[in-house]
This record gives C-alpha cells, structure tokens and sequence, in this order.
C-alpha cells in the first residue's frame, strides 16, 4: 500500500510509468483499438488492462504520475476521426481539457491520422486498454522531464 497514490492505479501502471525515460510514450487505447495487436510492438509487450475506467480516467490516472513533455512537436496526441482530422470527439474534448493545465509550458496537443496513430502506437513503451465506448478515444501521452 503506498501513500499519496489514486487507489485505482494499479501496481502495473506504476510499475510501467516509473520505467519509462524522456520522450517515451504510452498508448491509451479505447475498447475497439488492437491493443493486443498493437503492444506485441512495445516495449512493454503485456497489454495494461484498464476495464470499468473511460480514456479521461486512465489519463487522469497516468498524469498524476508522470509529466508530459514539451522538448518535442507535441506533448499529447489524439486519433483523429476518419475524414474529419480538425472534428474532435466528446472523448476528444474531455481528455484535451483535463491536459491543458497540467501541460509543462511549451507542450503541445496534437492529432494523427488513424493509420498513422496504429504505427507509432506499435512502437511506443505500453498500451493501457480501458472501456472507453467513444470511437477513436485513443491517445498516445509523451513522458517529460521533471524540474
């Protein structure tokens, strides 16, 4: 039992966040999204499994935790909906309004084609699956450096 940690964070999440480096990335997933698929690629191959918890949760959860960065060309990026790259979903909009204040100054929030968001998510450091119902709630969160 630690002190100071949101119960609902589970000894993987910790364990994964506290081995990721600068510019490492975490793949937040939604319930349709190939995590399986997608995290045979990742660093950490074993999917974190988040039932019960929505994108907003499980961001809330790993940005208590861990800082974004602000050293790259974002901090945070979206999936974008198919043919509708500037349209942002309701998960969209609930995700990017719980990371505006905690970005570092400097970060940045940014979207990627659907297609592109599956190849980068295959290389990141781990995907964290929730239940989040919303299409294209996936979103892929940055590592930053502590001051």
């Amino acid at each position: 039992m630690l002190i100071g940690i949101d119960p609902r964070t589970t000894p993987e999440l910790i364990s994964t966040l506290a081995r990721m480096g600068h510019g490492d990335e975490i793949v937040i997933a939604d319930r349709n999204y190939p995590a399986t698929w997608s995290a045979a690629g990742c660093i950490e191959p074993d999917v974190i499994q988040y039932p019960g918890h929505d994108a907003l949760e499980v961001a809330d959860l790993i940005t208590q935790l861990m800082p974004l960065d602000n050293f790259h060309s974002h901090s945070a990026l979206r999936m974008q909906i198919d043919d509708q790259p500037d349209t942002l979903s309701e998960a969209h909009k609930a995700v990017w309004d719980l990371l505006r204040p905690r970005l570092p100054e400097g970060g940045i929030l940014e979207s990627i084609e659907r297609q592109a968001f599956y190849q980068r998510a295959g290389g990141s450091f781990a995907v964290v699956q929730c239940s989040e119902d919303r299409p294209f709630g996936c979103f892929i969160l940055r590592k930053g450096v502590i001051f």
